[in-house]
């Protein structure tokens, strides 16, 4: 520097040295040093490499380089002008890039100051290739196995030649040698750039199993080097060929009873692989009666093995079946069919081997019963079936009378009508025979079932009916409530079902009185029960019908009339009527003491309300004043004088009738007669009697009484005829049922003579007829109120008559008959009364009460109007 200096001034020059320190250490300008050499470039060779700088000076400037340690490289120290230190790298041994490629070294500078500094720089040698290597293959020799059925395309193997060099040093071609041929070369391509080997043409192990080639592997460097190898290519063979069939001989077709073993046909295999997959097996269906049987090399017999039966199989497909043992297996196949001819080895045979045929009865002669048709298995001749009814009797009866059968097609016939209540079944064999040589047959059981119709309607056969189809049934008053009164039973002669009967009464009211009130009758068993105690005096019988009913479809009936008749029990004692007495039983009586023999001085009348057995009335004298004076006829009760009155008699007579009826034990009723022998009452009665009946009948009184005589008699003349014309109108019977009878018949018979009883509302009259030796009387007495008697007069004399509609009346709907009576010098006559329900409808019963009551009112008027014309006289 300069330094000036003022007053004076003056220029001093100032030099500063400035000692230096170690306080730099050396470095490179780059720190990494890049180096190209050649692996070719000899030892000893040295390159230059870039010297280290350091800002020091002197010693402590840069003094020496150190290398790190290297096998191939060294350094040399060179001293420059200005004395700064550079090294030279030298190539002390030959580079292999193939062993080393790259060396990195390290150059250190050392300074020469206390304490040393160093700096360092990093030198990359880079080895240059030559082409000093030639392509390598891994092996001198490929042995390489392919599958004859590789597709063109498959790869068969990568070369991979190697080669130490790099660049296009190592860049390598593939190529054949000349010793390759040129099938080879047509059926495998090289691929010149990769080294891959793939095929080109078709492989197959039956033309070329083996190829061999060569393989040249040459680099791209400015001097080629190359290298080579072997290939050999063996085919594998594949299961690429079925097996074949070839059917030398075969027999078609065979009787179906060919013997076990004989040859059918005769079969040769064969395959063109090999190993393995030309090992065939040949099989058949293992459910076939054949076996294969191997004669000789790849030859085989098709035998019979089984029985063999055309009706089971007719026919086989056999299927001959090779296989090989190639993986996977091939196979091959070939069918032929096999037909078996028929033998009569089959009898025939029916679908079962019982038939039941169930057959309605009253069938049409001739009608199809079935079809029994046999099955043969066999064909033509041998199938062809005749049917045959094997002949036998049934109850002496052919079946051929019975039965018929189509002898081609099996078809049953029935040749008559069946009765199912004659012939219920039939058992009988039918034959079926084929028409082979031998024939052959087999029968089946058939049996007939004649099936019921319900064609009979059930017959009552209990109680039986000798005489008709009513049925009576006397059953005792006192039954008791549910006892069994009769018993209906029928009989059907159908099937079990169509003779299922049932019972029931046909209607439901008997004389207007509901049947559930009086009797029931089981459905089952047709047990008639009574509902109630039935009273003889009330209901003396029951008419009704009962009807028995099959269970069939249609259902068929038939009825039975039950008469049931209470049976009179002797529970009523005789009634004394005539003489009667309000007030006691004693009777008071006058006579004429001049009566001669034989006059009927009085008559007992008695009536009993049981029946005709039970109502039998004899009179005996209980008492009597004079037993030679009197006598009483035990029959009609007449008590008639057996001689004339004498002074010696007394005039008081006191005779005590009694009255038995004929039961068991007997009842009885007894009356006391007083008679009185008087002297006037002679005269008086025998004036009375001699008095002639004629008077003036056109006087001015009894003008009027014939008028009225006439006029009533006019109206019972109209009222008779309408009381006839109603009575007679009955409903006809319908001819759909039978006739409903809602009545109650009662017939009773008895005798009575002289006398007459009239039913009337207020008295019953006793119109007793006295014999005299003059003339007759006419005298009327009063009988006990509420005696219910009918009873027709019957004149001495006569024979029996029937009690007119017109002169009797009904009370409570009963009718009594009187006891039997008569003189003892006629014959005891009969009463027949009848008692009888003729309408069912009110209106019609009302009509019939307001014409009776009509009817007695004109009878007490038309008496009347005699007794005035008596008394006017």
């Amino acid at each position: 520097m300069e330094a000036i200096v003022e007053n004076p001034q003056r220029i001093f020059y100032i030099e500063i040295e400035i000692i230096d320190i170690n306080d730099n250490a050396p470095h490179f300008r780059r720190d990494t040093i890049n180096l190209d050499i050649m692996e070719s470039t000899p030892a000893g060779e040295r390159f230059s490499v870039n010297n280290a700088v350091d800002p020091d000076l002197g010693s402590n400037s840069v003094k020496t380089y150190l290398l790190s340690e290297s096998e191939h490289f060294d350094i040399e120290i060179q001293t420059g002008r200005d004395g700064s230190k550079f090294a030279d790298l030298i190539l002390k041994k030959s580079l292999d890039r193939e062993k080393q490629g790259v060396h990195n070294l390290i150059l250190t500078a050392v300074d020469g100051g206390v304490p040393t500094r160093t700096g360092t720089a990093s030198i990359i040698v880079r080895v240059i290739d030559t082409n000093d290597n030639a392509p390598n293959f891994p092996k001198d020799n490929y042995d390489i196995n392919i599958m004859e059925n590789s597709p063109v395309g498959t790869l068969v193997i990568k070369l991979n030649a190697t080669d130490l060099d790099e660049g296009t040093n190592a860049q390598i071609e593939y190529t054949y040698s000349l010793y390759t041929s040129e099938k080879t070369q047509g059926t495998f391509n090289l691929k010149s750039s990769t080294g891959e080997i793939s095929v080109k043409g078709t492989l197959n192990y039956e033309d070329i199993r083996n190829y061999d080639m060569e393989i040249i592997a040459t680099d791209k460097g400015a001097n080629s080097l190359s290298g080579q190898c072997k290939l050999t290519i063996q085919v594998t063979d594949m299961n690429d060929n079925h097996p074949e069939i070839s059917i030398k001989s075969f027999q078609s077709p065979i009787k179906e009873n060919e013997p076990i073993d004989t040859v059918i046909a005769v079969v040769s295999v064969s395959d063109k692989d090999s190993g393995d997959n030309g090992v065939v097996d040949l099989h058949i269906p293992h459910n076939m009666p054949f076996r294969l049987r191997e004669s000789s090399d790849n030859y085989y017999e098709l035998v019979v093995s089984e029985p063999l039966d055309r009706e089971k199989v007719p026919e086989y497909d056999i299927t001959f079946t090779v296989t090989d043992r190639g993986s996977p297996p091939l196979s091959d196949n070939e069918t032929m069919t096999l037909e078996l001819l028929d033998v009569n080895d089959n009898v025939p045979q029916f679908p079962q081997s019982f038939y039941t045929i169930r057959v309605m009865e009253n069938n049409a002669p001739g009608a199809l019963l079935s079809s029994l048709t046999a099955f043969d298995p066999d064909l033509h001749e041998n199938q062809y079936l005749v049917y045959f009814i094997l002949e036998k009797e049934i109850a002496n009866t052919s079946m051929s009378m019975l039965f018929s059968i189509n002898p081609e097609n099996g078809n049953l016939y029935a040749l008559k009508t069946f009765d199912y209540e004659i012939e219920k079944e039939f058992l009988f064999h039918i034959e079926a025979r084929d028409s082979g040589s031998p024939p052959l047959s087999s029968n089946v059981t058939v049996h007939i079932i004649i099936v019921d119709q319900n064609d009979n309607a059930p017959v009552i056969v209990s109680p039986w009916r000798a005489h008709g189809s009513v049925v009576e049934e006397k059953i005792p008053r006192s039954t008791d409530k549910g006892s069994l009164v009769a018993k209906v039973i029928a009989l059907d002669t159908d099937s079990v079902h169509n003779s299922r009967i049932t019972y029931q009464f046909l209607q439901k009211e008997i004389a207007n009185t509901s049947m559930s009130m009086l009797f029931s009758i089981n459905p089952e068993n047709g047990n008639l029960y009574a509902l109630k105690t039935f009273d003889y005096e009330i209901e003396k019988e029951f008419l009704f019908h009962i009807e028995a009913r099959d269970s069939g479809s249609p259902p068929l009936s038939s009825n039975v009339t039950v008469h049931i008749i209470i049976v009179d029990q002797n529970d009523n004692a005789p009634v004394i009527v005539s003489p009667w007495r309000a007030h006691g039983s004693v009777v008071e009586e006058k006579i004429p003491r001049s009566t001669d023999k034989g006059s009927l001085v009085a008559k007992v009348i008695a009536l009993d309300t049981d029946s005709v057995h039970n109502s039998r009335i004899t009179y005996q004298f209980l008492q009597v004043t004079d037993a030679t004076l009197f006598s009483l006829d035990q029959y009609n009760g007449e008590i008639r004088t057996m001689r004339m009155f004498s002074y010696r008699d007394p005039r008081h007579q006191r005779l005590v009738v009694v009255a038995k009826d004929n039961g068991e034990p007997a009842l009885s009723a007894t009356v006391t007669i007083k008679l009185s022998t008087v002297e006037t009452a002679v005269k008086a009665y025998s004036d009375m009697t001699e008095v002639p009946l004629e008077y003036d009948i056109f006087s001015d009184l009894n003008l009027y009484l014939v008028i009225g005589l006439g006029s009533v008699s006019f109206l019972l003349l109209i009222t008779i005829l309408v009381t006839i014309v109603l009575k007679c109108q009955k409903a006809k019977p319908s001819k759909a049922a039978p006739p409903c009878r809602n009545s109650v018949i009662s017939e009773r018979n008895s005798t009575i003579a002289d006398s007459t009883l009239v039913s009337n509302d207020a008295y019953w009259y006793s119109l007793f007829l006295a014999e005299t030796r003059k003339g007759k009387l006419v005298v009327r007495q009063p009988v006990p109120k509420g005696s219910r008697y009918i009873v027709s007069s019957i004149p001495r004399g006569t024979g029996l008559t029937e009690t007119s509609d017109s002169a009797a009346s009904t009370l409570n709907d009963n009718a009594v008959p009187p006891p039997h009576c008569g003189e003892v010098s006629c014959h005891c006559q009969e009463l027949k009364v009848e008692h009888r329900i003729f309408l069912k409808k009110p209106i019609c019963a009302i009509v019939i009460w307001f014409l009776n009551v009509y009817l007695s009112i004109c009878l007490s008027i038309y008496l009347s109007v005699m007794v005035g014309m008596l008394l006017e006289k």
